[in-house]
């Protein structure tokens, strides 16, 4: 059974934020509220078995249904976290997209080049392109 971090704080139930949304809304069970989050009966289910975390475009699905805030929806689920950590990993291109962009850039760069110019060499063009990023 995959668990997800969040699952791991004892103060996390979003069994709770579950079934105060069935009664603000006055629903009869999982099935009318996820017609009225529009989404697939699965996922409440998943949500109500920790396999699945509450993910942030549900959050905004209910506090669009609800009128609540998403920091009270938060808070009704036990997600007590003020900051969100994300890896360094995140935001980065990957090798084959870094390695696209760099060829586009430099298709680009001869392309633009006068034609009785000689094309710089690529450690030429990149020691004058690096400024201070790292590469």
């Amino acid at each position: 059974m995959a668990h997800h971090a969040l699952s791991s704080q004892e103060s996390y139930n979003p069994n709770h934020l579950l079934d105060i949304l069935l009664g603000k809304m006055q629903l009869k069970n999982d099935a009318a509220l996820s017609r009225m989050l529009e989404v697939a009966p699965p996922v409440i289910s998943k949500i109500r078995h920790h396999r699945l975390p509450v993910g942030a475009s549900l959050l905004i699905r209910m506090h669009e249904v609800t009128g609540m805030s998403i920091r009270d929806l938060r808070d009704l689920m036990g997600d007590r976290r003020t900051k969100y950590r994300l890896s360094d990993a995140q935001g980065r291109p990957k090798p084959e997209e870094k390695a696209a962009q760099q060829a586009a850039q430099q298709a680009a760069q001869q392309q633009a080049q006068p034609q009785g110019q000689q094309p710089q060499s690529s450690e030429a063009s990149s020691s004058t392109k690096s400024g201070n990023y790292a590469h």
